[in-house]
């Protein structure tokens, strides 16, 4: 089977923080996991670059939009790199073939008569002589009262606005009041296609049940043309005759960036064919993980897009959308500097405790809040105690009383029937994955190291070792393997660990399943080290504010 996998494209005019590290993570774990199971897979995502907010933060920091996006793009490359996301191909809107392939899609679209011109009125600033579309206008927004609303959605209660909407709107950039001003614009004629997608969400067994309920209320309501262009400067300019001057409005072009990146993945690799075998072939699966509130660019703008295009694009196979991740109750803010960043977090602790807690909690059916209590509960309890302190137990004793050399003898009974349980465990845990229950996925992989630890515990090899060696080297030949599975399974969710185990089990490479799952690889045990460590809340807290304090990390300059 083939697999696209990919993450939304995070809007990279500031350091993404831990709730945009959710999706992201996630999509990682289910990537690492088809790829264990033997499936082709084409893991993707990319900056996004373009926009308003990146053109007014260029403006106000007196340097071009590109020159911004090419530090941050590096910047954010590294941080995913850090925490062990594996991304086959991890690009930028900026990229000549995503622009290239955009224009060519949109003209696609337009020769086939699926987007028409309209006139319409904007806001207009006299002062700055430019259009003011989405973040380059604030105001009063009409449905909270918040008065530093944006012109494209009000920061407090999360509603979409038009420029139009606000009250008492003001350019963004000089603060004056703006006019209205007609001009022309590009629109998608999304309501064509209405019920073709309700057909689609309808049959399409793979999509979560909450998604199916928004998209097909939206189709019920009445779908409305979507807005194709922009009076902006920074973007991809728009292909459409007499467009001249405008630019394909950022959501629009982001999304297509999920077919744009596979094409330049195989293209990089002299693959060229590859690409249409993946995107055009009923063989594929594509899998998105999301945030909530992107659910309708992803069942409704998304497939009609690539329906329109008349190409034969496969269609969603899923799209993993979470509910919101709070910080300790609230919304993670950048003004009030509320939650925690993709930066500060490496600089607390290594990727792997943010890896672990992030999938432990992961909001798959309700808001989930992070805490420091929590946190510090679950990875001093669970990931140190229960996974860190199995692992540590047996390598020791294997070091200490065999001098490294794992015993190869016929495993007994009881030793074969909990191996036996180990690896029904397993398949619960691939299972899980496959469903894209990553979190249940993860607690079941606790649960293989809590029955490891039970095992170890009844069978108290200390006291075989002199009076009942078999005993003792049957315990610990199983003990071994477990610990080979172990490492095999962590290697999805805690890659950097797993492949430190890997190591001290004396085996070479990186985790994989034949050497995991066979009773006779083994290797000698050798430089040990506890994989983990036990937290205190205290201790981090005052750490990050020391970070903040001395801006340490760009996510603290930048507030």
């Amino acid at each position: 089977m083939r697999w696209i996998v990919a993450s939304a494209w995070p809007y990279i005019n500031a350091v993404p923080h831990l709730g945009t590290l959710v999706q992201v993570l996630s999509s990682d774990v289910f990537a690492r996991f088809l790829r264990k199971m033997g499936e082709e897979v084409v893991f993707v995502s990319g900056s996004d670059e373009h926009g308003t907010p990146i053109e007014i933060e260029a403006i106000r920091k007196g340097i071009a939009p590109r020159d911004l996006t090419d530090k941050m793009h590096s910047y954010i490359t590294w941080l995913f790199e850090s925490f062990g996301i594996s991304y086959d191909n991890y690009t930028r809107t900026e990229s000549d073939i995503h622009k290239g392939f955009v224009r060519d899609f949109y003209l696609k679209v337009y020769n086939e008569g699926h987007i028409f011109e309209r006139e319409t009125e904007q806001l207009y600033c006299p002062k700055d002589e430019m259009f003011l579309p989405d973040r380059f206008v604030t105001g009063t927004c009409p449905h909270c009262g918040y008065e530093r609303a944006h012109g494209d959605q009000c920061d407090r209660c999360g509603r979409l606005l038009n420029p139009t909407d606000l009250i008492d709107p003001r350019c963004s950039i000089c603060g004056s009041l703006p006019e209205m001003r007609r001009t022309k614009h590009w629109f998608f004629d999304l309501p064509k296609f209405s019920e073709k997608l309700r057909k689609y969400i309808e049959e399409n067994e793979n999509l979560p049940e909450n998604a199916k309920a928004l998209s097909l209320s939206m189709i019920d309501e009445g779908l409305r043309p979507r807005s194709l262009t922009r009076d902006n400067k920074w973007g991809i300019p728009a292909p459409f005759p007499g467009s001249e001057g405008k630019t394909i409005y950022v959501w629009m072009e982001a999304v297509l960036g999920y077919v744009s990146a596979v094409k330049e993945y195989f293209l990089k690799r002299g693959e060229t064919g590859k690409f249409e075998e993946f995107w055009k072939s009923e063989g594929t699966r594509s899998v998105y993980f999301i945030g909530k509130d992107n659910i309708p660019f992803h069942t409704i703008i998304f497939p009609a897009l690539l329906m329109a295009s008349g190409e034969g694009y496969v269609l969603p196979f899923s799209v993993a959308s979470t509910e919101f991740l709070l910080y300790e109750g609230e919304k993670f803010s950048k003004s009030e500097r509320r939650g925690i960043w993709m930066d500060e977090a490496l600089q607390l602790l290594p990727a792997d405790y943010w890896r672990f807690y992030m999938i432990y909690m992961r909001p798959e059916l309700k808001d989930a809040s992070f805490s420091w209590e929590d946190f510090e509960s679950k990875v001093n309890d669970e990931l140190n105690d229960i996974i860190g302190n199995l692992i540590h137990r047996v390598l020791s004793f294997i070091a200490s009383r065999y001098n490294g050399q794992v015993p190869l003898v016929e495993l007994d009974e009881e030793a074969s029937s909990f191996l036996s349980r180990v690896k029904e465990i397993g398949r619960e845990i691939e299972d899980n994955l496959m469903k894209i229950k990553l979190r249940d996925a993860l607690r079941t992989f606790i649960e293989m190291a809590r029955l490891g630890n039970k095992f170890f515990n009844n069978r108290e090899p200390w006291k075989d070792f002199e009076s009942n060696r078999g005993r003792a080297d049957s315990t610990i030949l199983a003990s071994y393997i477990l610990l080979k599975i172990i490492a095999f399974y962590m290697h999805i969710f805690m890659p950097f660990s797993a492949e430190k185990l890997w190591k001290m089990l004396g085996l070479g490479g990186e985790p994989e399943a034949r050497a995991a799952f066979s009773d006779h690889d083994k290797g000698k045990i050798s430089s040990l080290e506890p994989l983990f460590r036990k937290i205190k809340k205290e201790e981090l807290i005052n750490k990050l504010n020391q970070i903040r304090e001395r801006g340490e990390v760009l996510s603290a300059r930048e507030s």
